[in-house]
């Protein structure tokens, strides 16, 4: 959120514009309805949120058409992780991602303009495998590659996470949103990363574990554990991308990279029935010609590289 755009004079959203707790459950037990089996919250930074672990334990109570629980996960820049691991859990938390872009300071600062040090963000996954986190699934790391700033913390960040239980993922630096000033030459392709581990720390492919993962896993050769990489820039995977995203305000996007919303805000506080949202967000998922990534990975389509799109910050990844 650039400091810039985000100042003491932005306006923000009222809170009568924002969702309910009850609403989005209101909406996820819909969406459940329809197939969906894991939500993840995102943000901005979702432990901001007043009484997330209220919203968690909502969600937890729901469950599939089979009856199976949901996968409740959340992804948070781990700077109060430490402090809220153990509600998290108590409130029916299964998996956490952490982000973190790099174990230099100075370094982790330059990539995303934060006040807090990287040894709160380790804090905070000790404090989530402490109190529990990570044991069903691993806990996930997400670092951003982006060359030039940050590419020289991929080999101190698999060597710190290797054998630890915790996955490291990399992800290359993506064009969301508007204000990020996004140039493919800042791209670090995910086989350079793959390539620049493996000359150290020798790696092997490992098959994906459900449909439409969207990283490649790899494991380490001794069997000390595993990264992954994810390639939206260099290898999209549009055509097998099964997620919808919802925003704190209502408004469904079908991609990353959308320019618009559909606003289910106004059906939820309609007179509409479950059954009339529920044919509602169908239709707006059979509509769906979201491809991006495709696009411009195929040069074809220049001109949408600078049409103005919803931003990280809002949308969450």
């Amino acid at each position: 959120m650039p400091k810039e755009v985000f100042d003491k004079d932005y306006s923000y959203l009222p809170q009568s514009s924002l969702l309910s707790f009850e609403e989005i459950t209101r909406l996820a037990k819909i969406f459940v309805s329809q197939g969906v089996q894991k939500i993840r919250l995102t943000g901005g930074e979702p432990l901001l949120r007043k009484n997330i672990e209220v919203l968690i334990e909502m969600l937890a109570k729901l469950q599939t058409p089979d009856r199976k629980p949901l996968d409740i996960t959340l992804t948070t820049n781990g700077s109060l992780l430490k402090r809220k691991a153990q509600s998290l859990v108590d409130a029916g938390l299964q998996r956490v991602t952490v982000s973190l872009d790099g174990l230099d300071d100075a370094v982790f600062k330059r990539m995303n303009d934060v006040d807090f040090p990287v040894s709160d963000v380790l804090d905070g996954i000790a404090a989530a495998q402490a109190a529990g986190l990570g044991v069903e699934a691993p806990i996930k790391v997400n670092m951003v590659v982006k060359r030039g700033v940050n590419d020289d913390q991929i080999l101190p960040m698999a060597r710190h996470f290797k054998g630890s239980g915790v996955v490291l993922r990399f992800i290359e630096y993506m064009d969301v949103g508007s204000t990020n000033g996004w140039d493919m030459t800042d791209v670090m392709p995910s086989k350079e990363v793959v390539a620049r581990i493996h000359a150290e720390m020798p790696l092997a492919q490992l098959d994906p574990t459900v449909l439409g993962e969207t990283a490649e896993r790899w494991g380490y050769a001794d069997s000390t554990g595993e990264i992954g990489v994810i390639s939206s820039v260099t290898q999209a995977f549009c055509a097998d991308c099964n997620r919808a995203r919802l925003s704190t305000e209502g408004k469904l996007y079908l991609c990353l990279f959308a320019t618009q919303g559909h606003d289910l805000r106004a059906l939820l506080r309609g007179a509409q029935t479950d059954a009339d949202i529920s044919n509602a967000i169908a239709n707006i998922w059979h509509g769906r010609t979201d491809n991006y990534s495709e696009l411009r990975a195929s040069g074809l389509a220049p001109k949408i590289i600078n049409i103005k799109r919803v931003e990280m910050s809002y949308i969450g990844g």
